[in-house]
């Protein structure tokens, strides 16, 4: 059992998969801040609000100081920052995938179209044709 296991995860697509959801999760990461910390400021200061993450819709009809407070306290809130942040993450995230994929099928088309040399028999073939106009 142990030895199939090993054949397992020595499998090229199981190793590929594995490098690529530690790299999601890490660009997730660089994702999360850039919208958090770059776009939700920019987008805030347009609306007035100085955290554009915390913009939310209270139906509870209570009173609370912050997106977070009033969903700790249970109440009905809609997360409409919470929500637009999700959603910008989401668009980056759908556009750098988008970029990747554009490259890697432009450079599987470039591998195709490079023509390949001439095989043995071919470049035989032309020297002894050289060879026999040579000799007229």
């Amino acid at each position: 059992m142990l030895k199939e296991f090993r054949d397992f995860i020595a499998r090229g697509n199981v190793l590929e998969l594995a490098v690529a959801v530690i790299i999601g999760a890490a660009f997730g990461k660089i994702i999360d801040s850039l919208v958090a910390d770059i776009i939700n400021p920019i987008i805030g200061l347009i609306f007035g609000q100085p955290d554009f993450s915390s913009v939310y819709i209270n139906l509870s009809g209570q009173v609370f100081p912050t997106y977070a407070a009033a969903k700790e306290a249970g109440a009905h809130v809609i997360g409409v920052g919470a929500f637009i942040t999700a959603v910008i993450n989401f668009l980056i995230i759908a556009f750098a995938l988008f970029l990747i994929v554009r490259s890697a099928n432009r450079m599987k088309k470039e591998q195709a179209a490079a023509p390949a040399g001439p095989t043995k028999e071919e470049v035989l073939l032309t020297e002894i044709r050289d060879a026999i106009r040579l000799q007229r």
